[in-house]
């Protein structure tokens, strides 16, 4: 049987320039693989691809905030940047386990608890909405809130994407 020799070159998974293996490791973005004694060229070319497929994975799952040991207080105020999202997460499942559905007037909050009622008001028009937490995010920096494409509409902010909002809860969940 014939051995992959471990010498010479290899594609690396991200990078179109070929660089010389030595030590017999094989270094792949973060991924380092060491192998001792003769590789069976199977064995190898099996190792290759899990390697290449492992490293072209782009999606990365966030992590859910637990909720709060208790609700936020009626009236209780943040003020920040909301922004939306709708058709390519419609008919999936939320945070909550509710399937998030574009049309209502829904909202995703990093830690208000689910089924709390939000009243959110548009600081640049005056237009607002009332909406029931959901789902969790949004997680990109800056942001306070996620809003369904209907909840967006209504308080006119669809076209610009983002848009600087206030809070107020105005219902706590039962429990």
């Amino acid at each position: 049987m014939k051995h992959a020799s471990l010498r010479g070159y290899i594609l690396h998974a991200r990078q179109t320039a070929k660089k010389p293996l030595l030590d017999k490791k094989t270094y792949l973005g973060k991924i380092v693989l060491v192998f001792k004694g003769p590789i069976h060229a199977g064995s190898a070319l099996f190792a290759a691809l899990l390697v290449f497929t492992a490293a072209c994975g782009h999606h990365t799952t966030a992590r859910v905030p637990p909720p709060p040991n208790k609700p936020a207080p009626i009236g209780w105020t943040q003020t920040g940047i909301a922004s939306w999202y709708g058709a390519p997460y419609d008919g999936h499942p939320s945070a909550s386990g509710e399937i998030f559905d574009t049309h209502k007037l829904t909202a995703a909050h990093p830690t208000l608890p689910f089924d709390t009622w939000v009243e959110v008001t548009n600081l640049r028009n005056g237009r607002q909405v009332k909406v029931r937490i959901n789902d969790r995010g949004p997680f990109i920096d800056g942001r306070i809130i996620d809003l369904s494409f209907a909840a967006a509409h209504t308080i006119e902010m669809v076209g610009p994407g983002t848009v600087k909002v206030k809070l107020k809860v105005i219902k706590a969940p039962k429990n």
